[in-house]
């Protein structure tokens, strides 16, 4: 993941991400509001980007169709979470819906999901 919504002690949303072929980290979709237990195991694994992020500058939009701006984190990409989605994704490859998270991968890390398309 790239960002969060929230505080990184209780995240509500997670900004999901993924490197592309080129190496650049790539926003992916945004989660469904996590549960406390969800945002519970998520929450000790966070550390705020340290240096630059790819994605400063960048906005969110706080609801689909939306001009109003989601306040995020951004975070160091080095959690994994694995995550049930449908399989609508737009032309960027982003899903188009919200995904669930289901748990914290601690076995793997970034470089061992796999790689969208560079765009």
């Amino acid at each position: 993941m790239g960002a969060v919504s929230g505080p990184l002690s209780a995240p509500r949303t997670l900004l999901l991400a993924r490197y592309d072929t080129a190496g650049q980290l790539r926003y992916v979709g945004r989660s469904t509001v996590l549960s406390s237990r969800a945002a519970r195991s998520v929450a000790g694994r966070l550390a705020p980007a340290d240096g630059p992020h790819p994605w400063e500058g960048r906005s969110f939009s706080a609801r689909w169709g939306s001009t109003e701006l989601l306040d995020v984190v951004l975070v160091r990409p080095a959690v994994v979470v694995e995550v049930a989605v449908d399989t609508a994704v737009d032309p960027s490859g982003r899903w188009r819906h919200p995904v669930r998270m289901h748990r914290v991968r601690t076995d793997l890390a970034p470089v061992d999901v796999e790689l969208v398309r560079a765009s």
